[in-house]
């Protein structure tokens, strides 16, 4: 796996480890049990051995060391996944991940530039570093970010990171890390879900720099915005029905809007008949 960048990053990386040494301990001794019966149990005669109808022992152990397994598992799993999903701690940055077909729109909604719009990075689909958004952050800093998008659901991945997360049409996620401090230098990010036609060269640049550095940047798009390229909005998610209505009277209502309308195209084109035999 990439070295981790974050402190979240740490702790993927340490279940994901511990998740190996477990797969690998339980391998070993289900090869040895293996590898122990057929030495102990080979054919030796011709006598038959003797006939059991079970094992109690062995029964109990096959029931009880798997549920063990899986409730370690299962502790360390949701234990970490509940520190992943953590945003209750005051971020240093907020940036709101717009991501689209096929690029990616970063917004720092606490800077205004000059004209009073929010600062904002986006990019176009390609696979040239030169020609991709660059996602700049602080280094030792917490950083929380709000991901939508418009179209289809896409994925919001830094490798560095060791963590994922959809963002998904009428339903925004968010989630947070803490950046390490001595991490500088720049690192890839993708789309992880497959998008569409130009899903391959949906990248961006994470570049990470100190603080000092990070407040410089902030200040110079304060002063000079970019121009951005065409970024589609995030659309607000269509009305639900009516919940007073139960299903039976909502239908009648779409039903009786639906002979209004066609009895407005039959006067409609009564009109027009007696306009052209007069």
């Amino acid at each position: 796996m990439p070295e981790p960048i974050t402190e979240q990053a740490e702790r993927v990386l340490t279940l994901w480890q511990g998740s190996w040494v477990a797969a690998f301990a339980v391998g070993i001794l289900v090869w040895g049990l293996i590898i122990w019966s057929v030495i102990a149990h080979r054919k030796r005669s011709e006598q038959l051995p003797p006939q059991v109808r079970y094992n109690m022992p062995i029964e109990a152990l096959y029931t009880v060391l798997p549920v063990i397994v899986v409730s370690v598992l299962f502790y360390f799993t949701a234990r970490d996944q509940t520190y992943l999903m953590e945003t209750d701690e005051p971020a240093d940055v907020y940036v709101d991940v717009n991501a689209f077909q096929w690029s990616w729109q970063f917004t720092y909604e606490e800077e205004l530039d000059v004209n009073g719009n929010p600062v904002s990075v986006a990019g176009v689909p390609s696979t040239s570093k030169d020609e991709l958004p660059v996602l700049v952050l602080p280094s030792d800093s917490v950083v929380h970010f709000d991901l939508d998008a418009p179209d289809v659901i896409h994925s919001f991945w830094i490798p560095a990171f060791a963590f994922k997360m959809d963002a998904i049409p009428g339903h925004p996620n968010e989630f947070q890390v803490k950046i390490k401090p001595g991490v500088e230098g720049d690192y890839e990010g993708r789309c992880a879900e497959l998008c569409g036609y130009d899903h391959s060269r949906m990248l961006f640049t994470l570049r990470v720099v100190t603080p000092e550095e990070y407040q410089a940047w902030i200040e110079e798009q304060k002063a000079n915005p970019q121009e951005l390229p065409a970024v589609p909005d995030v659309q607000e998610e269509a009305p639900a029905p009516d919940p007073g209505l139960d299903t039976a009277t909502q239908e009648s209502a779409d039903q009786d809007s639906s002979d209004t309308a066609a009895t407005a195209e039959d006067d409609a084109a009564a009109t027009a008949e007696e306009e052209d035999d007069q």
